[in-house]
């Protein structure tokens, strides 16, 4: 059996897109406790201890502008000082993704990188984004998916990654891993 360890409803569907069927265990852990290098392989162990011959899928994604690092906001008024600090500008969004398996003796770790540049975002625009609730489960309050806030203007690589699983590296690791087809 393949487990998403993730309660992210986009890494969910993206999965969907590689592997039809697979069960969802969210992990419980607490996430400040480890760096980011070392967070998706963290959460996929919590899961494999209770599975240890299931195949473990977790990802954790960031934002980073100037090397600040830009989570989950942590309520509106958060949420709306990310989008204007990363108003016309540029970033990177970096997913961690682990694949794990106690039994199978499998364990990769990948960090996908992407750049997204921003348009520049009037307070309205940031307002009326903001109220919609839709940045508070996001790293750097926003989702790339939310197309009709138009807020970026160009990204370079992955799509995927920046909706929080770079489905184009994580297809290869798993065909090379025979865990796919």
């Amino acid at each position: 059996m393949i487990i998403l360890a993730s309660k992210s409803p986009r890494r969910k569907e993206l999965l969907k897109e590689l592997i039809p069927s697979f069960e969802i265990i969210p992990p419980v852990i607490d996430e400040y406790l480890y760096p980011f290098e070392q967070l998706s392989l963290a959460k996929a162990k919590v899961i494999a201890k209770d599975y240890p011959d299931d195949i473990i899928i977790s990802a954790d994604t960031i934002v980073i502008k100037d090397g600040v690092v830009y989570g989950k906001p942590q309520g509106c008024e958060d949420a709306k000082r990310m989008l204007k600090e990363l108003s016309n500008n540029v970033h990177e969004v970096k997913t961690i993704y682990s694949i794990y398996s106690i039994n199978k003796n499998i364990e990769l770790t990948r960090i996908v990188t992407s750049k997204v540049i921003f348009n520049e975002l009037s307070e309205e625009l940031i307002d009326s984004y903001v109220k919609t609730l839709s940045p508070l489960d996001k790293a750097g309050a926003y989702g790339i998916q939310d197309k009709e806030f138009n807020l970026v203007k160009e990204i370079e690589g992955s799509y995927t990654n920046i909706v929080g699983l770079p489905i184009e590296e994580l297809k290869l690791d798993l065909i090379k891993l025979k865990i796919i087809a």
